[in-house]
C-alpha cells in the first residue's frame, strides 16, 4: 500500500486519503463538484461491504447529523457536499464546533468559483472563521490526499470538525499521487462525556468559553503548519497565495521574476497559506518588510479583507480573486499576455446546456406551457406566476421552453408559489425534480397543505438525481404519492400523469384543471430519465 502511485481526481485522492485514514463512514449529498467524492466512496463500499459505509442521504443536513452519530461513537467520518450544501449543514456544522469531536469529523466541501454549475460563489473559508474551527485548503491532488488524511489527526487532537476547502479546478482534474499505508478504524468507543455532546443553554456556555479558549491553540498550530511557508527577504512587493492560486502564481513565476529584475527590483516575499486560521504572524512578517501585497485567491476576498485588522499598518493590498487562471494571475502581476498560437480571435456560437434529446423534462414542459397560455390568454386572469429550482429542469427557463420564471435555491419553489399566491396572483406554480423535493420541498409543502393554498405544485419525477451522475432517489416513485398524502394534501388533488409528448392535450387539459382548483394540487409528471435508464442499463448488462 505504501508508496503506490496513483493517477485520480481530485474528488477521488479525497475519497481514497479518508479510506486510508480509517474513515469508518461516509455521506453527503451530491452536487457538483463534490459528487465525485462520494460515488468513489461508495463504489468502493459496493466493493467491499466490510469497509467503510458509504450512502448518500436525503440532503446535506441529514449527512452531517449522521456523521454527528459516528463521532459519538468514536469513529472516523466524513460528509461530502457543494458550497450551497454547507447553507443546509449550517445549523449541525455552527453547533458541531461545541461538541467535543471524538472520532474525527471533516467536512469536505467543493466551492465553485466561476459558478460553473451554481446558483452563487460562496466561499467555505467564511463558514470555517464563522464555526471558529480549523479548514485546510489543498493545492494539488496530493495535498488533497495528504490533508483529508491529516484533517481527521486534528480533528480528534482539537476536539473539533475540519473543514476541507476544495474547488471546482482541483476537485476534477487528474494528476498522480503517492499514498501511504492505511490506517485502521477506531474501536467504537461511546463517548462517556454527555455534557460534552449536549448543547442545553448551560452547557452550550461552556463548550462556547472551550472553543474560545482552543482558538491560540489553533492559531499555533497554522503558525506551525509546514503549507504556510514564508519566503524572501524585504522587499517593495509582498505576495500571498492561497489553493491553486499558488499553482498559477507559480506557472508566470519565472517570466515575473526576469521582469523585476530588469526593472531593478527584488523578488518578492511570498506566503503561501493552505491551513486555516490565517497564520497571523506570519502575515505580519511578511507586512513589515514589504510597502505593496498582492493577494491571490481563488474564490472571494477572504485572506485580503482581514489583512488590515491582522497588521493594521500602511501596506497598499493588491487583490486578484474570484476564479483564477494562468492568464487572469499573470496579468495582476504586470506581466503581457503570452503569445498565442491563433493568429485572431476564433469566434465560435455559444452552445447553452439543453435537456438531453427524449427527456421526460422537455415533455412536462411542453405541457405546463399549454396549460399556462389558455389562462394568460383570458383578460380577467392575466397573472400566472411559474416558480422553479435547481436541477436538470432549471433548464426550463431557456428556449424552446422559457417556461420558468424563477430559479432561487433547493426548494424554494414551493414556498416562493405559496408567498406570490397569499400576495394576490390568481395563478401559481410550482415546479420542482423528485430528489429535489425530498431534499428541501418537504416542509414547504406542509406549509401549503396546512393552508390549503390555491397553488399547484408540479413534481418532474424522473426516478433520479440526474444532473448530478443519475444517483438514485431517496424514495422511489411508487412511494411519492403516499408521502404527499401524508403530508395533509387532498388524496382527490394528487394527480400523477405519465410525461409522453402522445399525452400532451390530454395532460394539459388535466393541469390546467389543477391550476383553476382554489385550493393546494400536487401534479406529478412520471418518466425516468433516459441516461439513468442506459447508466442502468449498462451496469446490469
Amino acid at each position: 500500500m505504501s508508496n503506490k502511485k496513483m493517477a485520480l481526481l481530485g474528488d477521488e485522492a479525497v475519497a481514497l486519503g479518508a479510506i486510508h485514514a480509517g474513515v469508518s463512514a461516509a455521506y453527503g449529498y451530491p452536487g457538483t463538484p463534490s459528487t465525485e467524492i462520494l460515488q468513489y466512496l461508495i463504489d468502493e463500499y459496493a466493493k467491499n461491504p466490510a469497509g467503510p459505509v458509504a450512502a448518500w442521504c436525503t440532503n446535506e443536513k441529514t449527512a452531517l447529523e449522521a456523521a454527528l452519530g459516528v463521532s459519538f461513537a468514536g469513529r472516523r467520518a466524513i460528509v461530502t457536499m457543494k458550497h450551497v450544501g454547507l447553507n443546509i449543514a449550517a445549523d449541525p456544522f455552527i453547533n458541531a464546533a461545541l461538541l467535543k469531536i471524538k472520532g474525527g469529523l471533516v467536512i469536505a466541501v467543493a466551492d465553485d468559483p466561476g459558478m460553473h454549475s451554481s446558483q452563487n460563489e460562496q466561499d467555505s473559508r467564511f463558514y470555517a472563521n464563522f464555526a471558529m474551527v480549523p479548514c485546510l485548503e489543498p493545492r494539488s491532488q496530493q495535498e488533497a490526499y495528504d490533508m483529508v488524511r491529516e484533517a481527521f489527526d486534528v480533528s480528534e487532537c482539537l476536539n473539533v470538525p475540519v473543514v476541507l476547502r476544495l474547488v471546482t479546478r482541483l476537485a476534477h482534474a487528474r494528476a498522480g499521487i503517492v499514498t501511504e499505508n492505511a490506517k485502521l478504524q477506531n474501536k467504537v468507543s461511546k463517548t462517556a462525556e454527555k455534557s460534552s455532546w449536549m448543547l442545553l443553554p448551560a452547557f452550550a456556555r461552556k463548550n462556547y468559553a472551550a472553543l474560545l479558549e482552543k482558538q491560540e491553540a489553533f492559531e499555533e498550530w497554522s503558525f506551525q503548519h509546514p503549507v504556510n511557508k514564508l519566503t524572501g527577504s524585504k522587499s517593495d512587493l509582498g505576495i500571498i497565495t492561497s489553493g491553486i492560486g499558488c499553482n498559477y502564481y507559480e506557472e508566470n513565476l519565472e517570466d515575473f521574476i526576469a521582469m523585476r529584475k530588469k526593472q531593478g527590483k527584488k523578488a518578492p516575499l511570498h506566503l503561501h497559506i493552505g491551513a486555516y486560521p490565517l497564520p497571523r504572524e506570519k502575515i505580519r512578517q511578511l507586512c513589515e518588510n514589504t510597502d505593496e501585497v498582492l493577494v491571490i485567491e481563488e474564490g472571494q476576498s477572504f485572506i485580503a479583507e482581514k489583512l488590515f485588522g491582522i497588521y493594521g499598518g500602511s501596506v497598499k493590498p493588491i487583490i486578484k480573486s474570484g476564479e483564477l487562471d494562468p492568464d487572469n494571475v499573470r496579468a495582476a502581476l504586470g506581466l503581457p499576455p503570452r503569445k498565442s498560437g491563433l493568429k485572431e480571435p476564433t469566434n465560435l456560437p455559444q452552445r447553452p446546456p439543453q435537456l438531453c434529446q427524449g427527456c421526460p423534462h422537455a415533455d412536462s414542459y411542453e405541457t405546463i406551457n399549454k396549460a399556462v397560455a389558455v389562462l394568460d390568454s383570458r383578460p380577467e386572469h392575466p397573472s400566472v406566476a411559474v416558480n422553479s429550482d435547481i436541477g436538470c429542469y432549471s433548464l426550463g427557463a431557456t428556449p424552446p421552453f422559457s417556461a420558468i420564471e424563477s430559479v432561487v435555491c433547493m426548494g424554494a419553489c414551493i414556498g416562493m408559489a405559496k408567498g406570490a399566491s397569499d400576495a394576490g396572483l390568481k395563478y401559481t406554480l410550482a415546479v420542482i425534480g423528485d430528489s429535489t423535493f425530498i431534499h428541501s420541498g418537504i416542509t414547504a409543502l406542509i406549509d401549503a397543505a396546512t393552508a390549503d393554498t390555491p397553488m399547484t405544485i408540479i413534481i418532474l419525477d424522473n426516478s433520479s438525481v440526474a444532473m448530478t451522475g443519475c444517483q438514485p432517489t431517496m424514495i422511489p416513485s411508487d412511494k411519492l404519492r403516499n408521502l404527499i398524502l401524508g403530508c395533509g394534501v387532498n388524496q382527490e388533488h394528487i394527480l400523477e400523469l405519465e410525461a409522453k409528448k402522445q399525452l400532451l392535450d390530454e395532460n394539459a387539459a388535466k393541469l390546467k384543471a389543477e391550476i383553476e382548483h382554489r385550493g393546494l394540487s400536487v401534479v406529478i409528471f412520471k418518466r425516468e430519465c433516459l441516461e439513468a435508464f442506459r447508466k442502468n442499463k449498462k451496469a446490469n448488462f
